[in-house]
């Protein structure tokens, strides 16, 4: 495997410290909370300043839960400002290495390559980092930590768990360093891309560090989890293999896409109704054009009371059209980004890189007789949806309190976005 140079740099409490900074203020001495009062105690804070994170308080925590014996100023969220301030951090990165070897990940959050600057610099990979984060200081006056590793996977890592225990907020991990340092890691939800819920799957399968994830089988954690579960065990081995070029933007390419406004908060597993009901949509558009699919993209947006959500998406090795593991594909993306609890307001769901179908795709767990007759009937339902409505043949699911597709037939005759 190829050794790569990657950079990790996430800007310390990043909303939080350019509100002090704007107000002049040290974001490291100042009790300061981004949350919007109009929502009263009961608010979640978009961030803390670090100062507050010192005392044990949380990034998203909602204010009643800040202990009463310490006191913070409250300052309404302002995006367009920490979107400026993170372009004019983008631009210093983009003086030390081309767009093209930087992967924007979030708007406080992002991966640089600099394998190809480092003879050109003169420096170390470690050398480099600690000149880019001084420059991000003096020009901003944010503070940053930085992961360095061999892959994306390793960087990203380092960084989340390690760079904050330096006092220049660098640490750097080496494949030396991943038995020693990241199979013991537990709790899983720790590591990047696990979320509390995929925690709770694998704990339920008796996997508890990522020791133990990275001696299960990879074809048992692929019947488990789908094309997920071969991921999961290339990343308890330190093992990553896509690159920052994978993320560059393709041109335009055709692609089936869905999403809806929910008419209340859904929470938790409620949600997994909808993504059915999305998927069925989808799933007939492929049929009727005789596409399959190589790409699921999934959004999820929160309520405007909380903000934030996350899209990602995920490359599909072998093209379907099937439903199910489109929806097996789905929960597994959901339940490695949705934060427990939070009310979500939003989903879209999009179906990129299509392929032309050229027959059935056989598998190891059905018969060929099997996906012959499955395919016939969901082309015979497709046929009647198309005759006589969407709604003459609903799932039984359909009229379940938490479903929307048969109020979204009758007011829009199942057109999707």
């Amino acid at each position: 495997m190829q050794e790569r140079h990657i950079l990790c740099i996430d800007l310390k409490s990043f909303f939080a410290s350019v509100e002090c900074i704007e107000r002049g203020l040290d974001p490291f001495t100042t009790p300061l909370v981004v949350a919007s009062k109009r929502q009263g105690n009961g608010a979640i804070t978009l961030a803390v300043s670090p100062f507050l994170r010192k005392q044990g308080i949380k990034g998203r925590t909602r204010l009643y839960e800040i202990p009463k014996n310490i006191s913070y100023q409250i300052v309404p969220p302002r995006m367009k400002l920490y979107l400026e301030k993170s372009k004019e951090v983008v631009k210093i990165y983009t003086d030390f290495v081309s767009f093209e070897d930087l992967h924007i990940y979030s708007i406080d959050e992002c991966f640089l390559d600099v394998t190809d600057y480092l003879h050109y610099f003169k420096k170390t990979d470690y050398e480099l980092a600690i000149e880019i984060l001084k420059t991000i200081e003096q020009k901003t006056g944010l503070t940053a930590t930085c992961g360095i590793g061999p892959n994306l996977l390793l960087a990203k890592i380092s960084m989340d768990l390690e760079a904050k225990k330096y006092k220049n907020g660098i640490a750097k991990w080496t494949f030396q360093d991943v038995e020693k340092k990241l199979w013991p890691i537990t709790p899983l939800s720790k590591v990047w891309k696990i979320g509390p819920r995929l925690e709770k799957r694998l704990n339920n399968l008796g996997i508890f560090t990522m020791g133990d994830l990275a001696h299960q089988d990879p074809m048992f954690l692929k019947k488990k989890f789908g094309i997920i579960g071969q991921e999961l065990w290339e990343h308890a081995n330190g093992i990553d293999f896509s690159r920052i070029k994978d993320f560059e933007k393709e041109p335009k390419e055709k692609s089936f896409s869905h999403s809806q406004v929910l008419f209340k908060d859904y929470y938790n597993e409620e949600i997994y109704l909808i993504f059915r009901e999305m998927l069925e949509v989808l799933t007939t558009r492929l049929r009727l054009q005789k596409k399959e699919t190589q790409l699921l993209g999934l959004g999820i947006t929160y309520s405007k009371t909380t903000g934030g959500g996350f899209y990602h998406s995920q490359k599909i090795q072998q093209a379907t059209d099937n439903e199910e593991i489109l929806y097996s594909l789905c929960i597994t993306l959901f339940d490695r980004f949705y934060e427990e609890n939070m009310p979500i307001r939003k989903v879209s769901l999009s179906l990129g890189s299509l392929k032309d179908k050229e027959g059935i795709q056989l598998n190891l767990f059905e018969s060929f007789q099997q996906q012959q007759d499955h395919s016939k009937i969901l082309e015979a339902l497709d046929q009647v949806h198309e005759r006589f409505g969407k709604n003459s043949v609903l799932k039984a699911s359909s009229l379940l309190e938490n479903s929307t597709i048969k109020d979204r037939n009758q007011k829009i005759g199942g057109h999707h976005e």
